[in-house]
């Protein structure tokens, strides 16, 4: 699989983002929908005139779009945004097809293919799923294809949690190598209290501190939207921190903004940017079980980043095997990294506190390795 080469961000203000390549869209569900529940044909129609926009200038769009829950309401005769997960299912079994229908139309009226994919989170916590998704990602965008990306809420098997397609827009953002996340709603801005009360829209935030004083809000309009203020911010967090930058407006001023004009609010990226290892083992990765270490293995892993060696860990919590993901824990408690594992928790136990080349002379030549490389390893401490 030919995956895009791991670059530094160009776009540093919202004016670059007309520059873009390659873009991570994701339009919430108050944007696309009606009060009463029903897809909004027009709304959906001029997000794919403004995303013809981008796609006319050579940059490639991958969509992430909610609104299959909202839009399955009205056809089920529900009144409102059902709270059981089998309600949900079933307006998002309705909704996703009605949705997908929408898009292949009005796309194809540009001669554009638009393609389907539904994930969840946790279809991209093990790493051939999240391979796979990359390579599919990939494949449809060489050919020219739109991906629309939906979390698969029709088979969910936990309840549905607010703000999935947030989250999932800023992983697959960092997923493929985007130059930016583009978060769509019902507001303008980021502002930092509710506009009614006089909030003051925000055009960059640069950190942390520029977030501190800034109320944050809920979903969208007749609660249609699930995600609200706190999980788009969350998102873009997500991505500045991986080195993507991101921009919030709404979807009503999607055109200005891939016009160049200046509207929303710029997140400038701040962290360097991550390879989909790193990314994975940072905001998806399940981990099944976790080693704790002495501090001396702190040292080694978090201040010179090497590799985790068995003479570091001090005891073994839970049950995963080889190419699990496990957390490790510094004598404190306080998880420092998180990797892959070399070895299962049946083997390790009597591995711990022994150096590489006496388990290798007792146990034979596999054992003369780390128990988590430095190439298969985050730190997070």
């Amino acid at each position: 699989m030919s995956t895009p080469r791991l670059r530094d961000s160009f776009i540093t203000s919202q004016a670059d983002l007309v520059k873009a390549r390659r873009l991570v869209v994701k339009i919430g569900s108050s944007s696309l929908t009606t009060l009463d529940g029903g897809i909004s044909v027009a709304a959906l129609e001029r997000l794919v005139d403004a995303l013809q926009t981008l796609r006319t200038r050579g940059t490639q769009v991958v969509l992430v779009s909610s609104g299959a829950i909202a839009a399955g309401l009205a056809p089920l005769t529900m009144g409102v945004r059902p709270q059981d997960l089998a309600g949900k299912q079933a307006a998002a079994a309705v909704g996703q097809g009605l949705l997908m229908a929408h898009y292949s139309r009005t796309f194809g009226q540009y001669g554009a293919v638009a393609a389907q994919l539904l994930l969840t989170v946790e279809d991209l916590i093990r790493r051939s799923q999240y391979t796979n998704a990359l390579r599919s990602i990939e494949r449809l965008l060489s050919m020219g294809a739109v991906p629309i990306i939906n979390e698969n809420d029709a088979v969910a098997t936990h309840e549905i949690r607010f703000g999935d397609n947030d989250r999932l827009a800023a992983l697959t953002a960092n997923l493929i190598h985007a130059d930016a996340l583009i978060l769509l709603s019902d507001v303008d801005a980021l502002y930092d209290g509710p506009p009614a009360e006089g909030g003051t829209a925000l055009p960059v935030i640069d950190g942390p501190e520029a977030l501190a004083a800034v109320r944050l809000g809920g979903s969208g309009k007749a609660g249609l939207g699930t995600g609200g203020m706190v999980t788009k911010v969350g998102a873009a967090e997500i991505c500045t921190n991986n080195g993507i930058p991101a921009m919030l407006t709404s979807a009503d001023r999607a055109p200005e903004l891939f016009a160049g004009e200046a509207v929303g609010t710029f997140f400038t990226a701040r962290g360097r940017r991550r390879g989909a290892r790193s990314a994975w083992l940072t905001h998806l990765a399940h981990t099944e079980g976790r080693v704790v270490v002495d501090a001396g293995a702190v040292s080694a892993v978090v201040g010179r980043r090497r590799s985790l060696l068995p003479a570091g860990i001090t005891a073994c919590e839970g049950v995963f095997e080889a190419s699990d993901p496990v957390d490790v824990v510094g004598p404190d408690g306080v998880v420092v990294a998180r990797g892959i594992a070399s070895y299962s928790s049946q083997e390790l136990p009597r591995m711990m506190g022994r150096t590489t080349a006496a388990l290798a002379e007792e146990m034979g030549p596999d054992y003369d390795r780390p128990v988590i490389h430095t190439d298969d390893m985050v730190r997070l401490g």
